[in-house]
């Protein structure tokens, strides 16, 4: 028997209990997290009125920010007929966009994400042989995209698709056509606004953290979303309080939806999340965010042309 293996035998009868009742209590927590939620979606359903913003119907159970609400609204105005998701961006999947729809609306879905260590986490754990789940560790990119979510044994119509893969986000979304999703949350970059129609260039091995040190490189801009919508036959219902996510409905299922155009749908995200060289926060806000990355390439999604951010927006 090795070091590690005598350790663990000699401490494990003192952690085991600790650990079992430590779960007991997480699960406990889930269960009241998710009862709460049930009375702000009866609310949701009841609304006679069309809100006049999506983050007013936000709550959060699992997901980042307020999108398990928006969801809910949405599968509340939008039918669907094949209760399957998609998301492409897990990481640990605690904190997602589609796993109160798993869990408490007993969909069925797939999960990517480039992280092996993580996927193997979700598929130890309960929720993998309680639900209907599907985890995939590949790092995902518009010439594999179709073929993951094919080899998954979906194909046609769903019910959603997230996209948060923290890049090539337009690109991947712009590939998928092996699934048609009646509902589409998608990541936005913030700080490129929504008068421009530009991302970041196409590039299969784009890391955030190492395209720029500050991890503010990234993404698309809200309007260049809704250009690939609208070519893809989506509205767009609007964005989420943080100014992270986008919503968009297929047009076939959108009647008892209100489209937006960019700049009315449009949120600025407050969130200070930028670094210096070392990795540390620096907190720079508002519209100094876009200097930081001033020298960097986007491209405009309408004519293909390659610009520096700084003669974009500065």
């Amino acid at each position: 028997m090795n070091v590690k293996s005598l350790i663990k035998k000699i401490l494990n009868p003192f952690f085991s209990p600790l650990l079992n009742k430590l779960s007991k209590i997480e699960s406990q927590l889930e269960e009241n997290r998710i009862s709460c939620a049930k009375s702000h979606i009866d609310k949701i359903k009841s609304l006679k009125n069309y809100p006049s913003r999506l983050s007013d119907v936000e709550f959060k159970v699992f997901s980042q920010w307020g999108e398990d609400g928006i969801i809910q609204f949405l599968i509340s105005r939008v039918p669907i007929e094949n209760e399957i998701f998609i998301e492409l961006g897990v990481e640990t999947y605690h904190e997602s966009n589609t796993r109160f729809l798993l869990i408490n609306n007993d969909w069925r879905g797939l999960i990517v994400d480039g992280n092996k260590e993580y996927m193997k986490r979700i598929q130890d754990d309960d929720i993998y042989w309680r639900h209907d789940l599907t985890s995939n560790a590949v790092f995902i990119t518009r010439d594999n995209i179709n073929k993951v979510i094919e080899d998954s044994c979906i194909t046609g119509d769903i019910g959603l698709l997230s996209i948060d893969v923290d890049g090539n986000d337009y690109w991947i979304w712009e590939s998928i056509n092996v699934v048609s999703p009646r509902i589409v949350v998608c990541e936005y970059n913030s700080i490129f606004g929504c008068k421009e129609a530009i991302s970041i260039p196409y590039d299969e091995k784009f890391y955030r953290t190492n395209a720029h040190h500050s991890n503010l490189y990234f993404g698309a801009s809200l309007e260049a979303l809704c250009v690939l919508a609208e070519k893809k036959g989506y509205v767009f219902a609007g964005s989420n309080r943080a100014g992270s996510n986008a919503f968009f409905v297929r047009k076939d299922v959108s009647s008892k939806v209100i489209a937006l155009s960019s700049e009315e749908g449009y949120v600025k995200s407050k969130a200070r999340e930028s670094r210096d060289e070392n990795g540390r926060l620096t907190y720079i806000s508002g519209d100094n965010r876009i200097k930081l990355i001033a020298n960097k390439e986007v491209v405009n999604v309408i004519t293909n042309e390659k610009k520096i951010i700084r003669k974009v927006y500065l």
